[in-house]
């Protein structure tokens, strides 16, 4: 792949994207102060989590602001810490995903980060939740973990400034 600057006159990237509930979302990302893209992780499996953490520190441009494996932890972390980007799992250690959700929607800072769900209980009643809650994106943990890697990447590249192609 060749990297090149874009020349985009706005600092609004607007990219079609394919996402977990297999339609196409345009998802839009503001970019008024260039920084690495935020991503916050609340993944409870340890092995998971080391997975997820590796493959999203390969992807340039992305750092992992934060982690926890507990609605609370992840709250109180979540209101200290700016995140662009929240992956959330709904199973938690203690606590769960869809409460955290509902409380970031409710007061916290990280109420404008894309949210984005993955989870192994991806189940419609969940999905339909979960977009309720400002989730963005729904990823089944079982099998689309690609595709989870492939959206970071592009808002990665938009929040850089840079287009892949390929």
């Amino acid at each position: 792949s060749t990297l090149d600057r874009s020349s985009a006159a706005s600092d609004v990237y607007k990219r079609q994207l394919k996402c977990g509930w297999n339609m196409t979302q345009t998802t839009t990302f503001e970019n008024t102060v260039t920084h690495p893209l935020r991503v916050f992780l609340v993944e409870d499996s340890l092995d998971v989590r080391e997975l997820m953490i590796e493959n999203l520190t390969m992807i340039p441009g992305v750092v992992v602001a934060g982690v926890s494996e507990s609605e609370g932890d992840a709250l109180n972390q979540l209101n200290a810490l700016p995140c662009d980007v929240l992956i959330v799992d709904i199973q938690l250690k203690k606590g769960n995903g869809i409460n955290l959700l509902r409380q970031i929607s409710e007061k916290a800072k990280a109420a404008n980060a894309l949210k984005i769900i993955c989870s192994n209980n991806a189940t419609e009643v969940f999905r339909r939740v979960g977009r309720q809650y400002g989730v963005n994106h729904f990823f089944d943990k079982t099998s689309e973990f690609p595709q989870l890697f492939e959206l970071v990447k592009s808002l990665s590249s938009a929040n850089l400034g840079v287009r892949v192609h390929g």
